[in-house]
Parts: C-alpha cells; structure tokens; sequence
C-alpha cells in the first residue's frame, strides 16, 4: 500500500516562499499523476497543481504563475514551489494520486500571515 508524507510547510509572510515535498512509497509511482491538494479550514479540499509521471502540467487559476510542481521519478518524489504565497494560500496541503486516490497523508500546514 502506498503512503504519502508530506513536509516543507510552515509560517511565512506574504510575499514570502516555502518548497513543499511529497515522499511516496511502493511502486509504479512514474505511472501516477501525481497532484497537490490544499484544504482551507471551512472549505473543501480543491486540487492546485498535478503532473503526469511525462511531466505533462496543469495548475490552478488560483496559483498559475506563483506555484511550481514537480517531481523526481527515481525518487518517487514530488515537489511544490509556491512563491509569492498569498494569505488566501493558508491551508493544509497534501499530495495524493488524481482520480483514484490512495490513502491520504497527514498533510504539512501551509500559514501565510504578516
């Protein structure tokens, strides 16, 4: 069974950036579309940014041209750049495959405030 940890989250200002990282074990990770995945508290859990296992990209409205996903196959690894972080930004963030989804991970509190 696949398990997701996610790190990298934390404090900042707006304006400010942090790196997140998604570690996934098991295999045939190269195969998943993999995305990222943020839930604010009272609202829904709404998917930011995917990418195939081609590198094939999509984002957000929400985060197009801030946010940057990423990953590294050998290392059933995927990343998320977010630049230019936006209180609107504040949530809990979590990876996970899109479509069938695997068990999710605790997430890493993303909190963007002055």
């Amino acid at each position: 069974q696949v398990q997701l940890v996610e790190s990298g989250g934390g404090l900042v200002q707006p304006g400010g950036s942090l790196r997140l990282s998604c570690a996934a074990s098991g295999s045939f990770f190269n195969f998943y579309v993999m995305g990222w995945y943020r839930q604010a508290p009272g609202k829904q859990r709404e998917l930011v940014a995917h990418i195939s296992g081609g590198g094939i990209i999509n984002y957000a409205d929400s985060v197009k041209g801030r946010f940057t996903i990423s990953r590294d196959n050998a290392k059933n690894m995927v990343y998320l750049q977010m630049n230019g972080l936006q209180v609107e930004d504040t949530a809990v963030y979590y990876c996970n495959r899109v479509g069938s989804l695997l068990s999710w991970g605790q997430g890493t509190q993303v909190t963007v405030s002055s």
